[in-house]
Formats: structure tokens, C-alpha cells, sequence
């Protein structure tokens, strides 16, 4: 039986990894729908090779281009923040692969959880945000939500098996992204080209700039706690440059699991789709037989204070999150259009969480309501 993928952001880094690995697997998987936010020539391509039974463009003055590019195919075409949410509704797929970036991955997210469908997450910031309100519905519905993230999926590849055996704690690992060990004096100078060019991952241009800063580690231990059901304590994080310990389980008897492979995201995206089966694949391997050390240091929290931000937020809770979430998504769009400084970054997230109201239990209204005024308030400060 092949497995309808709902790919949500195919156009991106996920998505367009996640079609090269259904292209390598036709009997497994079929690309039932495609979405995208802008790139209106990739989707049109991609819905011309694989033909899938539903497109999204959600920008809407794009859909009369994408729909007549397809008008001789079978494809129906649709426009529109709403239509994501619409298709994920939609009883046409067996599981949706969320990978649109940022806080715009939340609703349709939801929406397919609500319908019972199952998740393969690549959206972090879904769980960042509203990471209660989630898996309270997951568990309601009976649904699964696999990681996609190298570092989630590591640590849920490590704990498969392993349900009766309580975590001590999870160690999720960085590679310090492309400015490991510099300091504020040599961060001050950094522009937008030299933060995209990470060491070892191949991403898209807000989680680059996000490894540069750290904080895509910091919303990755809140996204941890949700999936994993962890303390704030029990979520670590070590720097590791050379990402081929993706992450670690240390259980109360004190054996740490740990997953492994060259850094790859096919690997990951393959392994939640395919869930609970491994697949073979031609990806390449890791050798142990050549020489390669692997190290591990404590993060500098100091000089990359995002991630001492969103250590801050994990642990308070409550709305802390969505602020810090939403602040930093406009910090990142500014620093993209050459804005703001790279350190700037950071006091827009800092100044942001200090002027927002906290909210110890949000309502999901609440949630947008504070991503909203995060957003605002943020972009105030850059002038935008």
C-alpha cells in the first residue's frame, strides 16, 4: 500500500528533501498534496512531475499563474491561508508532512491532528508556540507525532522500545553553527552571507540564521519537552561540531543511548515517513574506520544569549514562549533584509519578552493574540 504525504512547504529545504526521498520510493509513498507560501515556479514544477491530487499557494494574488500553468493536469488548485487549513482537513492523505516554517505551520498542523491524521513534524515552532495545546489534542486523538528534526528524531529513534524505562534526562546536540567559539567583538561585524553558511547542514535561510545564534537549539529544548514529556531540567544541550551524534538518551540506570549517521536530513524525513519500517536507501554512511574525533563542549551562553533566553522561556512557560518565538521570527526576517545587526538580534527578542505580558495558561485564542502583539512590538523596535 502506498502512503499518501501531505507535504506542507514542499517548496522548502524539508519539502523538496522529503519529494527526492517519495521520487526514490514510488511504491511506498505518493506526493498527495503540495503547499507553498511564495515559490509559485518551484510548486508549479513540482505538481507537473509528481501530480498530486491538491496544490496550495498561499500567496493568492500567485493562484491564477499556478492554476493555469496546471489547467491541463487533474490538479485541483487552491489559494489562500485559509485553503492550508482547509486541505488539512481534507480526508485525501495518511499523514502530513509539516514542514512549513515558523508560527504559520500551527493551524494547519492542528487541523490535521484534529482530523486524527497522523504528523511527521519538521515544524519546530509549532510546539514551541502552543506545545500543550498540541499534544493535549494528540493524545485526544490518538495521534502520533514523529520528529523530523535530526535531533528529535535521534532521541525518538533511542527511545523506541524503551516506553516502561522513565528518561533521566535528553542531551540534544549543536554544532555551535558557523561562528563557534568567536566572540561579541568579532559577532558585531557578521553579515547576512557569511551567517548562511553553515558547517555541516544544508537548510533553509531562517533555521541557518537561527543554528547561527543558537536559537534553533533553544526552540528545540521547548519543542523537546512537549514531544517527550520532560522537566526543564531534564532537556541539555552540548555542543558537538561535528553533528554526527544527532542526540542522547540517558535513562535512571545511567546508559546513554545515542543516535548516529552523517549529517543528513533525508535520514530523519525517511524514517517518519516510513514509520514504524526502516527503508533502505543509498544515502551515504558514516566510517568508523577513518580517523575522526568526536568532541563535545558546554554552549557559550554568554556570548550566544538567545539560547539563555529560550532556557528562560522553557522554564517559566505560560505565553514566555510565543513571545520569544514570534520576536525572534521578525528579528531573523530583519536581519535577512540587512535591518539589523546580528547581535541586534537578540535585544529585540530580550526587550520583547521584557514588555509583553505573561500568561501562565494561555488559551489558544490567547496564543495568537500574543503572537500578534509580540510581532508588533518587535517590529517597532527594528522600524520595519
Amino acid at each position: 500500500m502506498q502512503k499518501r504525504i501531505a507535504l506542507f512547504g514542499s517548496t522548502g529545504s524539508i519539502g523538496t528533501q522529503a519529494l527526492a526521498v517519495i521520487e526514490a520510493n514510488p511504491q511506498l509513498f505518493t506526493a498527495e498534496v503540495l503547499t507553498a507560501q511564495q515559490n509559485d515556479e518551484l510548486l508549479i514544477q513540482q505538481a507537473l512531475k509528481f501530480q498530486p491530487n491538491i496544490v496550495v499557494i498561499g500567496d493568492e494574488s500567485k493562484y491564477q499563474k499556478v492554476k493555469q500553468a496546471l489547467s491541463s493536469t487533474d490538479v485541483k488548485v487552491f489559494a489562500g491561508e485559509k485553503a492550508l487549513e482547509e486541505v488539512a482537513a481534507m480526508d485525501c492523505y495518511d499523514l502530513m508532512l509539516a514542514g512549513i516554517v515558523g508560527f504559520a505551520g500551527l493551524k494547519p498542523t492542528l487541523q490535521a491532528v484534529e482530523q486524527g491524521k497522523p504528523v511527521a513534524l519538521a515544524n519546530k515552532e509549532t510546539l514551541v508556540v502552543a506545545g500543550d495545546i498540541v499534544m493535549q489534542k494528540a493524545i485526544e486523538k490518538r495521534v502520533p507525532i514523529i520528529p523530523v528534526d535530526s535531533e528529535h528524531s535521534a532521541i525518538f529513534q533511542c527511545l523506541v522500545g524503551e516506553n516502561l524505562n522513565p528518561i533521566d534526562k535528553i542531551i540534544l546536540t549543536a554544532s555551535g553553527g558557523p561562528f563557534l567559539g568567536k566572540k561579541p567583538n568579532f559577532l558585531v561585524n557578521v553579515k547576512r552571507d557569511h551567517a548562511l553558511q553553515h558547517p555541516n547542514w544544508s537548510m533553509g535561510a531562517k533555521i541557518t540564521i537561527d543554528s547561527a545564534t543558537l536559537m534553533n537549539k533553544g526552540l528545540e529544548m521547548i519543542e523537546a519537552k512537549w514531544l517527550f514529556n520532560l522537566k526543564p531540567d531534564q532537556v541539555q544541550v552540548l555542543v558537538h561540531p561535528q553533528s554526527i551524534i544527532h542526540s542522547m538518551v540517558q535513562f535512571e540506570d545511567g546508559s546513554i543511548k545515542a543516535q548516529m549517521g552523517l549529517p543528513d536530513m533525508k535520514l530523519p524525513i525517511q524514517y517518519a515517513m516510513a514509520f514504524p519500517q526502516r527503508i533502505v536507501n543509498q544515502f551515504a554512511r558514516y566510517d568508523f574506520r577513518k580517523p575522526n574525533t568526536l568532541t563535545f563542549e558546554e554552549p557559550d551562553v554568554k556570548t550566544f544569549r538567545n539560547l539563555a533566553l529560550a532556557t528562560e522561556a522553557l522554564q517559566r512557560g505560560g505565553n514566555l514562549p510565543c513571545i520569544l518565538n514570534a520576536a525572534n521570527e521578525i528579528a531573523v526576517y530583519a536581519f535577512l533584509r540587512n535591518r539589523v545587526g546580528f547581535l541586534d538580534m537578540t535585544d529585540v527578542i530580550e526587550r520583547t519578552m521584557n514588555k509583553m505580558d505573561f500568561i501562565a495558561q494561555p488559551t489558544l485564542e490567547q496564543y495568537f493574540e500574543t503572537d500578534a502583539a509580540a510581532r508588533e512590538f518587535a517590529a517597532t523596535l527594528i522600524h520595519l
